[in-house]
């Protein structure tokens, strides 16, 4: 999906739904089970480190 798609998808009403039920979801997630996501929160940011190196650099491509 490029950039323009989801622009499209996050201003329409289902987009928005969406957007809500997952923050919705999100702060049940965080207010009910902190203790759970406190405790996974080291193991997430040591995962999030090489996925943002892999995802987060075009590896060599030249963007002129």
């Amino acid at each position: 999906m490029n950039v323009e798609g989801l622009r499209c998808f996050l201003g329409s009403k289902l987009g928005l739904v969406v957007t809500l039920f997952l923050a919705a979801l999100g702060a049940y997630l965080l207010w009910s089970h902190t203790g759970h996501v406190l405790a996974a929160a080291p193991y997430l940011f040591l995962l999030a480190c090489p996925l943002m190196h892999l995802f987060g650099h075009k590896h060599g491509h030249d963007h002129k």
